[in-house]
């Protein structure tokens, strides 16, 4: 098949998570947090005489005529999303289009899917040169499955011009791939490796410099597994770059990311993340318990003061946001406590807490398959209070703790007090988020809902009246998580007991 095709990229909603944000975005009258990354990643691999159009039904709704004006569908999907591709996938088929499915939902779960038209599975920068060779020869296969892990530098410039930027709340580039972790819980390194693959500094500067043509001066999420991953590569080249780029700017850009709790091990690379303006990181903390923590190999936590750790890390005007489980087998009935415990004690506002699940490909899914503890499919929502294994404790029981957890570090009282103590430790990022119309419109909307309108407009109103006289910097920071805050309670709210 030659000459001009109409290709149509679909990217399935979310369900509201804790990720979505989806309450929050509201108030910056946003649509979703990021664009998808993987989606027009791909996109630039098309041949340039295709005509490609993106629709992410995050941002706006999926119109039949969107579908019948398609030669071939294409669509990207994390296991979150599953049931809005499965829908999406039996709407494009009954209107007689062929899809092509790709990604880590498709990925992991190949033969849930055998019904879409064609598999591209894995890494892209492998199977879809070939996919597009045998399409357009009309010589199509139902799967492309190699399980090479490409070098970095293989990765396109993704398509920035099929987003529609101001609908998103930030942007993203992906750095690395791959993490030198293994824990037992995590598809990553089944997916990607244990030695993780680099951008070049060149590749990373014009990614950048890609997103900023399009008008953008806000956060961008570096969307790594595991940044921290290179440490040499990073204090040497990266973020010496980084700095030297931010410098060059008049608007600089807030950076956020993903890492381990190593991160506070190095006060090197903490001080050059903070003047590169990285202001926010997430670590995966998931227990305070030692035992937990080894039972699942997850010993870069086990055996050091993670609350010390935590208060480091922002101590270099980084955020900690960190996510927590519950439903280990060495568990018992005492970690929901210490769990709220801990959570409140170290000062992590945006505390997502699961109840442990097995993601197929991980060693805990082989570890539950063969013990005959696999219970259901894996849902990729760790909103739910529910799990897809057979656990040790009573399954009420551990339902009944998360949700006795939730109730607590997200109480009005709590979780003022946790932004609180958040921003004693906290210090005035390096750079800062520009303050557009759009942020001065949230604050008067948060003012009157959650100054007015809200049962905990006490602990609203005292949190902005300490910061004023404390930390008067931090005025839109306290703002901005006392948003979410609303966001994570209407989460709660919303799923199903």
């Amino acid at each position: 098949m030659n000459g001009k095709i109409k290709a149509l990229l679909i990217y399935p909603e979310f369900p509201a998570t804790y990720w979505s944000f989806k309450y929050a975005l509201k108030f910056i009258g946003k649509k979703a947090s990021f664009p998808p990354l993987g989606l027009i990643t791909v996109a630039a691999m098309f041949p340039k005489e295709w005509e490609l159009k993106l629709v992410d039904m995050n941002v706006e709704s999926l119109k039949k005529r969107d579908i019948a004006d398609a030669d071939i569908v294409f669509m990207s999907a994390m296991s979150v999303q599953q049931e809005s591709a499965a829908k999406t996938i039996k709407l494009c088929q009954d209107m007689g289009k062929k899809v092509v499915c790709g990604g880590p939902l498709f990925s992991c779960e190949p033969e849930k899917y055998s019904y879409a038209d064609c598999l591209v599975l894995n890494e892209a920068e492998v199977n879809f040169p070939e996919f597009l060779k045998d399409f357009q020869a009309g010589a199509m296969k139902k799967s492309y499955a190699r399980t090479d892990f490409p070098a970095m530098s293989e990765v396109p410039l993704p398509r920035w011009d099929l987003i529609k930027q101001r609908k998103y709340a930030g942007m993203c580039l992906q750095f690395s791939r791959g993490c030198p972790f293994d824990c037992d819980f995590c598809n990553v390194t089944s997916l990607f490796g244990r030695a993780p693959r680099i951008k070049s500094v060149e590749q990373i500067l014009a990614e950048l410099e890609a997103i900023c043509a399009m008008g953008w001066d806000n956060a961008v999420f570096f969307v790594d597994d595991n940044f921290i991953g290179n440490k040499p590569f990073l204090k040497m080249q990266l973020l010496p770059a980084l700095i030297k780029w931010q410098r060059a700017r008049k608007n600089k850009i807030p950076f956020f990311t993903e890492a381990s709790i190593n991160l506070a091990d190095d006060d090197a690379l903490m001080a050059l993340m903070r003047v590169a303006g990285f202001d926010s990181v997430f670590i995966g903390i998931e227990t305070p318990d030692d035992a937990a923590l080894k039972s699942c190999n997850k010993h870069n936590n086990s055996g050091r003061d993670m609350i010390e750790c935590v208060k480091k890390i922002q101590s270099y005007g980084m955020q900690v946001q960190a996510g927590f489980i519950v439903g280990f087998d060495t568990d018992t009935e005492t970690i929901f406590q210490r769990q709220i415990d801990f959570i409140q004690k170290s000062g992590i506002v945006i505390a997502m807490v699961g109840i442990l699940q097995a993601p197929i490909g991980t060693k805990l899914y082989k570890k539950m398959a063969e013990a005959g503890r696999i219970a259901s499919d894996w849902s990729g929502n760790n909103v739910a209070a529910a799990t897809n294994i057979i656990t040790k404790m009573n399954v009420d029981t551990l339902a009944n703790g998360y949700r006795k957890i939730f109730e607590m570090i997200y109480s009005h009282k709590n979780y003022y007090m946790r932004i609180k103590e958040f921003l004693v430790h906290y210090e005035v990022p390096e750079v800062r988020a520009n303050i557009s119309f759009s942020y001065i419109i949230a604050f008067f909307k948060a003012n009157l809902r959650l100054g007015v309108f809200s049962g905990g407009r006490f602990y609203y109103w005292s949190l902005l009246a300490w910061v004023m006289l404390k930390k008067r910097a931090l005025l839109p920071e306290a703002v901005r998580l006392s948003i979410m805050g609303l966001h994570f309670r209407k989460i709660y709210d919303s799923t199903p007991a």
